[in-house]
């Protein structure tokens, strides 16, 4: 570029300026639908990416490599009139399956088994709806618990029969509020004792995954050992409700099958199967595969931001069109002044350059304003709602592009009409 056409660059862009400058309500309406477009793509791609990790981070807590087999009930124990209810609901896996599994599939690294019921939990006066987990010492790790205070269980423990317990951070702060839970004994059901030697870090609740995974509040949990809960507890449990009583008996609620490697997974599923179906007519459990979850969390993270997206978009498309409107209403307005840079030998080309000049200025405006706006909403949705939001690096470059070539795009057509008016016929207009 010479230095003559840098110079008339300079004085168009000081024009197009000034022009703008004359009329600062008109340019800031004009540019709000961009701002409001810009943000909306920053801030809606921040949510989508926030809440597409933390259902990611909850699967992946499942393990890539696991296999989650989960006892349930069948359908025609849940449709059981009132008269049958205080028949024995029998159904589940059991500790022969949990043998089948340890000592027939060569591709299976760990197998963990785990007993859940819900029970009164009660310190003194103080009581508590609680889960009574039967575990063993790998649980801990294999759902990413962490202790805030004491110990895990430990395989002596199991090996014992210990009438010991770890329990969750909101079962602890709520059975003892002024005093450390260490050393304490609870009761747990009707008459069952354990000494609390941990309590776990407070953990987020996870949500329901699929069909045969319940949701977990991990916080009000009291994990005894697996061989405890066998022989105090026993196979059968009672439930009390409106003065009824229902009876299960369930071995195990929970097997969790860690394999060699990721492309295990499947053909052990396979296997699985094969191995645990002839031995439930009933159907009553379900294989889960967390591998699956997280690929179909990624699908839908994908397909939510593209609808995100889309919808932004629109946004964006209506600031374009606004641009447009505003700028066609420019153009009819000076007419008279097209007219006299027509006589003194403007060409058309400069017409246009002036046009669009003002038009990516407005773009440009809107855009950063946009930018920054949108930077600045996360956080606060994320404290009014609660919801987890995470910025996404390219969202801000790419929707400040966006509105740009929108702005120049909607504003080329009234730059190309200025340009393209009769000089005659443009100093005549009054």
């Amino acid at each position: 570029m010479n230095v003559d056409s840098f110079g008339r660059m300079q004085h168009t862009l000081a024009l197009a300026l000034r022009n703008l400058a004359l009329h600062k309500l008109r340019s800031a309406l004009t540019v709000t639908g961009l701002i409001f477009g810009v943000a909306s793509v920053v801030a809606m791609l921040a949510v989508a990416e926030g809440a597409s990790e933390e259902a990611q981070r909850q699967l992946a807590d499942l393990g890539a490599r696991n296999i989650i087999l989960r006892s349930t009930k069948p359908a025609e124990e849940k449709q059981q009139s009132n008269e049958q209810r205080e028949a024995v609901a029998e159904y589940g896996l059991t500790y022969t399956d949990l043998e089948r599994v340890r000592h027939t599939l060569p591709s299976v690294v760990s197998v963990t088994p785990l007993r859940e019921f819900r029970q009164e939990v009660r310190y003194h006066e103080r009581s508590l709806d609680g889960r009574i987990v039967g575990a063993t010492p790998e649980y801990l790790a294999m759902n990413g618990l962490q202790m805030a205070q004491g110990r895990f269980l430990e395989p002596l423990d199991d090996e014992r029969l210990l009438n010991v317990c770890a329990i969750g951070a909101e079962l602890a702060e709520k059975l003892f509020p002024f005093e450390s839970p260490l050393g304490k004994s609870l009761r747990a059901g009707a008459s069952h004792y354990y000494r609390v030697v941990g309590v776990t870090a407070h953990r987020a609740p996870s949500a329901g995954v699929g069909s045969s995974l319940s949701a977990q509040d991990f916080n009000r949990d009291v994990y005894i050992p697996l061989s405890t809960d066998r022989v105090r507890f026993g196979e059968m449990i009672s439930y009390s409700k409106a003065g009824s009583f229902s009876f299960e008996r369930i071995e195990l609620t929970q097997i969790t099958v860690e394999c060699r490697a990721v492309d295990d997974v499947r053909p052990t599923a396979a296997s699985l199967a094969c191995l645990l179906e002839p031995h439930h007519p009933k159907q009553d459990f379900a294989l889960v595969l967390p591998l699956d979850l997280l690929e179909q969390a990624a699908r839908t993270k994908r397909l939510f931001n593209v609808v995100l997206g889309s919808i932004a978009g629109i946004s964006l498309l209506v600031g374009g069109i606004g641009i447009m409107n505003i700028m066609l209403a420019t153009v009819t307005e000076r007419t008279r002044e097209i007219g006299i840079r027509r006589a003194l030998g403007a060409k058309q080309r400069d017409i246009i350059q002036q046009f669009l000049v003002e038009t990516a200025a407005l773009s440009t405006i809107g855009g950063l304003l946009g930018v920054g706006l949108g930077l600045l909403a996360p956080p606060v949705i994320s404290q009014i709602t609660g919801m987890e939001t995470k910025s996404v690096v390219w969202a801000p470059a790419v929707a400040f592009v966006v509105a740009v070539v929108v702005g120049v795009g909607f504003g080329l057509y009234p730059a190309r009409r200025a340009a393209r008016m009769d000089p005659v016929e443009a100093l005549r207009a009054e």
